[in-house]
């Protein structure tokens, strides 16, 4: 459904520090900066990219907004739990647990205070 998301920071050398360490966590593979100035990650055809505001103002976190990444594994969750909070990102809500549904979540604010979440897939509907 989706092709990509955007988020904002006001600092992006921050931001690339903590979002290559919390996708290295994944599996995943370093972000990139493009010729606009955006970091992007890519992974199985979608995109987050993260960038200074265009219109000039101060990056906000979305109040009420979460951004999931899917994860292979429990271990691969934690790791990126801990791989996140070991490059400027704040634990959040519970620890990381399995939900009722069998999935496995953490949450993390990133550096900018992004609310972010990454879990295994549920095992019952």
């Amino acid at each position: 459904m989706f092709t990509h998301v955007m988020i904002g920071s006001n600092d992006l050398e921050r931001a690339w520090d903590f979002y290559d360490a919390t996708f290295a966590a994944l599996g995943s593979r370093p972000g990139e900066m493009d010729a606009r100035g955006r970091l992007i990650y890519t992974h199985e055809g979608g995109r987050l990219m993260i960038t200074k505001p265009i219109n000039g103002n101060p990056a906000t976190a979305a109040n009420g907004g979460t951004i999931g990444l899917a994860a292979v594994s429990r271990g691969h969750v934690l790791a990126w739990h801990e791989a996140g909070t070991m490059h400027g990102g704040t634990a959040i809500e519970s620890p990381p647990a399995e939900r009722p549904n069998g999935a496995f979540v953490a949450y993390l604010r990133d550096p900018d205070g992004n609310k972010l979440t990454a879990r295994t897939q549920a095992t019952k509907e």
